[in-house]
């Protein structure tokens, strides 16, 4: 199967949202999309919990009726996500999208994703699910996991979205972080799009050689590029940048050890994530 756009869908506030990134992610590769549905159909309530004391015969209905409405909740589930999937498929097809597919599967969005990895060219998700806290500082557990298993770029979905004009990358020099600029100076997803290119650490030669590489790879690819090397706390000097520039999508490493690398593995880029009201491309 071609790799394509994979949008995960569900019931929360950022539905809309992913299915608008979905499509303009699409149309900029010129991949096909899918929109995936994932019914979880774990039992919500413990056998434990309301069988108590009662007699043999009684427990043994009890349990009967809770298999049936376990039966009866799954198919309104069911239902209700072929439902969500024809709005996201009716939604984008407006948009100029003319043959998007739809996938509704049982189970759970991460052991989903992880088995179509091998489909997948682009994640688009939202940064949280509906079963989440609606707190904005909250981010989602699926997002987490979903980051820390899947080998493929993922787009983290805030609320609202618009097409972006200036893309930030949090840059250290690593390998990930090299493919990230790699990635923007070649990727029609950032044609058009001014690229800038952020380093937090100490002003030495190497950082600054490492930055004039990046700057060097983007402005031959036809980007206008600028960047700088930032003192500081890295979640602070992320933030003060992409404000003061007028970030409209940062990307990021995902894995690593340096201040950069080490982001969602430690509290700053949960942090970042949890802040952020742009989209977030994270590279692995």
């Amino acid at each position: 199967m071609t790799e394509q756009v994979m949008a995960a869908i569900d019931g929360s506030q950022f539905a809309e949202s992913v299915c608008d990134v979905a499509a303009w992610a699409s149309q900029a590769l010129g991949a096909p999309l899918t929109f995936l549905h994932v019914v979880d159909n774990h039992p919500q309530t413990a056998e434990a919990d309301l069988s108590g004391n009662l007699g043999l015969g009684a427990r043994e209905h009890l349990l009967e009726e809770l298999a049936s409405l376990d039966e009866r909740r799954a198919k309104v589930a069911q239902e209700h996500g072929r439902l969500m999937l024809k709005a996201a498929k009716d939604r984008v097809m407006a948009a100029g999208i003319s043959e998007p597919n739809c996938r509704q599967r049982n189970g759970t969005l991460v052991e989903t994703v992880l088995e179509l990895e091998n489909d997948i060219r682009l994640l688009v998700i939202g940064k949280r699910g509906e079963s989440a806290q609606q707190a904005s500082e909250h981010l989602g557990s699926n997002l987490e996991r979903v980051v820390r298993g899947l080998h493929r770029p993922i787009l983290m979905v805030p609320e609202s979205f618009s097409v972006p004009k200036r893309v930030m990358i949090a840059f250290d020099g690593s390998n990930t972080t090299r493919k990230g600029v790699e990635l923007l100076a070649r990727s029609p997803l950032f044609n058009g799009i001014d690229c800038h290119v952020v380093m937090v650490g100490a002003d030495t030669g190497d950082h600054r050689s490492q930055l004039e590489w990046a700057l060097t790879t983007l402005r031959e690819a036809g980007h206008v590029a600028e960047g700088g090397i930032y003192a500081g706390d890295v979640e602070e000097a992320l933030c003060d940048y992409q404000q003061q520039h007028a970030i409209d999508m940062v990307v990021m490493g995902a894995y690593g050890h340096s201040r950069i690398r080490h982001l969602l593995v430690g509290s700053t880029t949960t942090s970042v994530l949890r802040r952020t009201t742009l989209p977030v491309l994270l590279l692995r």
